[in-house]
């Protein structure tokens, strides 16, 4: 992993309904010196309102909760705010609950159980223009890929390179770290990226991913 930090606040929002839980967050975000907890909510029956009020840069969701769950909210959070990154918490590595969380937009997976420094590390990825995952959600990811039928990737004429950099946002790898792996410019991934995009006809890491689960691209 390579770590990095922002010269400015990242704004956070948590929506869990453990309360000790939602404290513990906040400790955590605000003892960091780029990040700052705007607000947290027990549940998401009142999401639309909260996220006018906070205007936060990413959302820290929580999946099984009362009233409105996780996945439909990041649902709603999709189509009314876009420009809100979400991350997805639950204590469940449940094939499910990953799959309809990426299909929903989520922009991240960690389970709860996850170190608090590597959750403090997924939210700066997820800034950086990654799709962080806890490693076992990224085994579990990789592991659909395994069980469905032959790639298509011919299809949307894509170059072993653009593959390659699809598999790493898959593993949940941010801009800077793919560069890093394939000894390349961010500039380079970038420009890959957008390929991918658009060939794709998507318009970020989450879609993309979620297509390459779809599409059945990605060839284990």
């Amino acid at each position: 992993m390579h770590g990095f930090t922002f010269d400015y606040m990242i704004t956070i929002v948590i929506y869990d309904d453990h309360k000790n839980r939602r404290e513990g967050l906040k400790l955590l975000i605000n003892n960091e010196t780029d990040m700052v907890c705007v607000g947290d909510y027990e549940n998401c029956l009142h999401i639309e309102n909260g996220l006018l009020e906070t205007t936060p840069a990413v959302v820290l969701m929580d999946i099984d909760m009362p009233g409105l769950n996780g996945i439909e909210a990041v649902k709603i959070i999709r189509a009314k705010f876009p420009q809100i990154l979400t991350i997805m918490q639950t204590v469940f590595d449940d094939d499910d609950k990953i799959f309809n969380s990426i299909l929903a937009g989520a922009n991240g997976y960690f389970l709860k159980k996850t170190e608090p420094e590597k959750l403090i590390e997924g939210i700066r990825e997820v800034v950086d223009g990654g799709a962080p995952m806890t490693a076992s959600v990224a085994k579990r990811v990789l592991e659909m890929f395994r069980n469905q039928p032959d790639n298509k990737s011919n299809k949307f004429n894509l170059s072993e390179r653009e593959i390659e950099i699809l598999s790493f946002l898959v593993k949940g790898y941010s801009q800077k770290m793919i560069a890093a792996e394939l000894n390349i410019s961010k500039f380079t991934v970038n420009n890959h990226l957008r390929k991918i995009y658009e060939k794709l006809h998507v318009h970020n890491a989450t879609e993309a991913v979620a297509s390459a689960i779809n599409q059945k691209i990605i060839k284990p």
